[in-house]
């Protein structure tokens, strides 16, 4: 899991539809769906990295999906 700075977040109001734009290669990915509590628990997580200014540790999947995150 690299560890990268949050630049941005994003949700809107289709089901499981969350992204991140990360530091580590300057891209979006969207947060894996499949299960709505943990792409929100994702998407929380890494909008308080991005809200006081942690980074946070991602995990990708082979498509560069987000399947886990810490800080």
């Amino acid at each position: 899991m690299p560890w990268t700075v949050v630049h941005q977040v994003y949700a809107n109001r289709e089901a499981q539809n969350a992204w991140a734009h990360l530091a580590v290669d300057n891209a979006w990915h969207r947060i894996l769906t499949g299960a709505s509590d943990g792409v929100t628990n994702v998407h929380v997580l890494l909008t308080a990295a991005k809200a006081n200014g942690q980074q946070a540790a991602v995990d990708f999947d082979a498509n560069k999906n987000i399947i886990a995150a810490y800080v």
